[in-house]
């Protein structure tokens, strides 16, 4: 054998990156494309989180946020985070898995070269970068608009913003598993809704609720996110609780990635 032809041999278990890059890359252009000619899913994905911000801000007027180091726009711009986690990427991609899933598409994947996980990675890729950039949008756009100062800890935002993306494809994955339809999806994603804007800090602060309840509300899966995000900009999250938020999320993580690799269907639900 030459050494031209040695140095191309891939070494045991090796994992070919540049190959793996263009597949993420060509499953996402895919998925891009047909995301735009959704028009109704675009439109909950982008718009909604707006709307349900503009429509957070008189509740908010309400809260009595003294003793908590909060301010309007610190309970605002944070819950909006929210929005953009549970509408652009959850709910949104729920649809997706179980679409192309009923489609044969997810099926037909699994024949070529890309791994489980790069067919749900790429899948999600478009989602996962939308929902990056409105997020970024609405942190720095509303910052400016509501006077707020430059987040003391940007570092625990940044963590919080990228775990609870990673996490909401996951959990997207794990509610695939019991949607036998798109229509189906609109269903199935409510109850996790539901319970994230009320339990998670999304609209109410756990930092104004009671202790006992707030305890019980901090190990949901959005509410370490919401967390790190909004006491994170604030600085008043201690070393301690930095440390629970990014454990709890971390689980919620781990179990999520459990749950797709031992139950994700492939198979369409008949």
């Amino acid at each position: 054998m030459s050494t031209t032809d040695a140095a191309t041999v891939k070494a045991p278990g090796r994992v070919d990156t540049s190959a793996m890059g263009r597949r993420l890359r060509a499953l996402g252009r895919a998925e891009l494309t047909l995301l735009f000619r959704n028009k109704a899913m675009l439109f909950v994905a982008l718009a909604t989180p707006i709307l349900l911000t503009v429509l957070m801000r008189q509740t908010i007027s309400g809260m009595n946020l003294e003793g908590t180091g909060l301010s309007m726009g610190t309970v605002l711009i944070p819950g909006s985070i929210g929005y953009v986690l549970v509408f652009a990427v959850y709910a949104n991609l729920t649809g997706i898995y179980v679409t192309r899933r009923e489609e044969l598409v997810l099926k037909r994947l699994r024949t070529g070269e890309a791994s489980d996980g790069e067919i749900l990675a790429g899948s999600a890729l478009p989602s996962l970068v939308l929902a990056l950039g409105q997020c970024v949008l609405l942190l720095g756009g509303g910052a400016v608009l509501l006077d707020l100062a430059p987040p003391e800890r940007p570092e625990l935002v940044a963590a919080g913003l990228l775990l609870g993306l990673v996490l909401m494809v996951l959990l997207a994955g794990v509610s695939a598993v019991f949607t036998r339809s798109t229509e189906a999806s609109q269903i199935t994603t409510f109850p996790f809704m539901a319970v994230s804007f009320v339990g998670s800090g999304i609209v109410v602060p756990l930092d104004v609720m009671p202790d006992a309840l707030a305890t019980v509300c901090s190990l949901l899966p959005v509410s370490p996110t919401m967390e790190l995000v909004r006491n994170g900009w604030v600085g008043t999250l201690s070393g301690a609780d930095t440390v629970k938020a990014l454990g709890v999320l971390v689980v919620w993580i781990i179990l999520g990635t459990l749950a797709v690799r031992r139950w994700f269907p492939w198979e369409p639900r008949r």
